[in-house]
């Protein structure tokens, strides 16, 4: 049985396929586009997945939707009514697009589907799951797991904002549910939006920037903001949110408890601001910590399942795992919106046909999340002569040879090989390298090669086998979702003059023998690689730690700010050729940055908008 997952017109558009239960492919559209967070159906992602099945579209048994669009319809009614007459100017704007277009999205997606058959009866195949049930199933059923509690937290689907489930075998029934407006997810990306970030973009930086900051203003978010039970269930107070009825995520009483207007986001980063990011940052980690001991109480679970794009906060699922309530904790890698693609397909496979459930308990099912297109190597070569690019053709061992060559000689290196990642982080397919034990890297990295704000660390990638001497975590992360600190064994105390450092001058203090990856706190995001799921990258850091000692590199998207990560060799060879990085392995070509054509070149600082 074959099922086409699809989330598409709100942000992240992706798709997935899944045959007799097991994942076959899955990508998000923006890779195909180039257009960054693309909302629009998922047509080359589609193409993609039913190409990768080497199916044809009649061939699909069920289509399903990640959400129900009446509910979100019936939420977007209420919530005009109750607030009314306030909000009429988004209202005015919202109910002609969903009278247009969103409201008759089973239209919608019959008209684009019929694309790839035109004849084919699609409408009698699409089923559509409810937003939360296709984040909760897309955590469970990929999960190592036979039972486990599920957690969904987002900023909100239909109605539902947080959810908790049971999962066990092939059943998943969600047990709770906290409601829109009430929301964690919403409350953080207030803070995104009034500490000058993008929404449903930039909270990853929000969680960067808190380490450098103290939270100061986490008591009055907890005296103000939001009233968090002791079971971690919630309420805010909406008089200083505008996100109900109007256009900015907060208000002018919002404005007034914290001191200030919204940064701008072309202004400096404050101490302030850092201030602002810590204390959201401990609120949530707070919020998350009470609901995970409650629940662990209440159902008796011993693992758990993460997903929601609360899901993508790393560290607060560090804190989670070392808090010991559960024995397991696996998120899912796309634990966003592009996600719900999977899930929905997963949830039509097991709840809607109650097919069984297939569970190896040493191993996910998500295939290191490599589910993403791929090249051959005479497809990579013929591309790369076309776009004009100068290469050498290496066999394996020669390839892996100059890689760790480059990597201990302190180079940037672009590495594309084999399927690219599903989900918002590189992991050794699509990435960007460099050696940890540089002082210089991280700053280098952000500023020559991804032309992005000085103060966001770098992950470490580190052989699966070495990751508890060289940091605080004996634990599987292979998709970068949780945070540890460095090994105290590591570690460089910092001086009081150095502590006394404000911001990035913070940061340049090297406090650890791997300073590219350690953040002002002694914390990394840590991605612990796999000879299971992917040897290449397995045999290039342990041919690394052979030549150094050191089995750690930095690990960090194949892209620049506000460009997403690369999909293709021409996108791979444009980055290249538009930013610092000297070297790049696409297959077995190496390609060195002084042999190519400097006509070639980009700029590629101001090519795209802040993310």
């Amino acid at each position: 049985m074959r099922i086409l997952g699809i989330s598409a017109f709100y942000h992240d558009s992706a798709a997935a396929l899944i045959e007799d239960g097991a994942v076959v492919a899955a990508a998000q559209e923006e890779r195909f586009s180039r257009k960054k967070h693309d909302s629009g159906f998922p047509e080359h992602a589609v193409a993609y997945c039913l190409a990768q099945a080497g199916a044809g579209a009649d061939t699909i048994d069920h289509i399903a939707f990640y959400d129900k669009p009446f509910l979100k319809f019936e939420r977007l009614l209420e919530t005009y009514v109750a607030f009314a007459p306030r909000g009429f100017r988004s209202f005015a704007m919202a109910i002609p697009l969903w009278l247009k277009e969103k409201l008759f999205q089973k239209r919608l997606l019959r008209d684009q589907l019929k694309k790839h058959a035109p004849e084919f009866d699609w409408e009698s195949r699409l089923l559509f799951a409810e937003h939360h049930q296709s984040h909760a199933a897309s955590a469970f059923f990929p999960s190592p797991f036979d039972e486990a509690l599920v957690l969904t937290m987002d900023g909100v689907g239909e109605w539902a904002t947080t959810s908790a489930g049971i999962g066990r075998g092939n059943r998943l029934e969600i047990i709770k549910e906290i409601h829109f407006p009430h929301s964690l997810g919403l409350l953080y990306s207030a803070f995104t939006s009034y500490t000058g970030f993008k929404v449903n973009s930039g909270e990853y930086k929000v969680m960067g920037l808190a380490p450098y900051g103290e939270p100061r203003y986490a008591q009055a978010i907890l005296d103000n903001l939001i009233d968090l039970k002791p079971d971690g269930s919630f309420r805010l107070d909406l008089s200083y949110f505008d996100y109900c009825t109007g256009l900015t995520m907060t208000n002018a009483r919002f404005d007034a408890l914290f001191g200030g207007p919204p940064r701008d986001p072309e202004d400096l980063v404050t101490q302030r601001v850092m201030d602002l990011a810590a204390s959201i940052q401990a609120v949530l980690e707070e919020a998350v910590l009470r609901m995970t001991r409650a629940l662990a109480d209440e159902t008796g679970m011993r693992n758990l399942c993460l997903a929601g794009g609360v899901a993508l906060n790393c560290v607060a699922n560090g804190k989670v795992l070392r808090d010991g309530r559960f024995d397991g904790v696996w998120v899912q890698p796309a634990a966003g919106d592009a996600g719900g693609a999977l899930g929905a397909a997963l949830a039509a496979y097991h709840l809607f046909e109650d097919r069984p459930r297939t569970v190896n308990n040493n191993q996910d099912s998500m295939i290191g999340s490599y589910l993403g297109p791929e090249y051959s190597q005479d497809e990579i070569e013929h591309r790369l002569a076309a776009a004009g690019a100068r290469f050498t053709t290496l066999g394996d061992d020669a390839l892996l040879e100059a890689c760790a060559d480059a990597l201990a000689a302190g180079k940037a290196l672009g590495w594309f090989q084999g399927r690219m990642e599903f989900g918002p982080r590189a992991l050794g397919a699509r990435s960007i390298l460099g050696d940890a034990r540089s002082p210089t890297m991280q700053s280098v990295l952000n500023l020559k090669v991804k032309y992005r704000e000085s103060f966001r660390p770098f992950a470490p990638s580190v052989l699966r086998e070495d990751v508890a001497e060289w940091f605080e975590l004996d634990a599987d992360s292979p998709y970068m979702l949780l945070v540890a600190d460095v090994a105290e064994a590591h570690r460089r105390a910092m001086t009081d003059h150095e502590k006394a450092l404000f911001g990035i001058d913070r940061l340049n203090v090297p406090r650890s023998d791997i300073p590219a990856v350690t953040h002002v706190d002694y914390s990394a995001r840590i991605q612990t690689v796999h000879r299971e799921t992917n040897p290449r990258y397995h045999a290039l850091i342990s041919r690394f730690k052979a030549r150094t000692g050191c089995p750690v590199i930095v690990n960090t998207s194949f892209n620049v700010r506000g460009e997403p990560i690369v999909c293709t060799p021409e996108d791979a060879f444009r980055c290249f050729m538009g930013t610092g990085i000297e070297a790049l392995a696409i297959g077995n070509c190496l390609l060195d940055k002084d042999a190519q054509d400097p006509a070639l070149a980009q700029d590629y600082k101001d090519r795209f908008d802040l993310d």
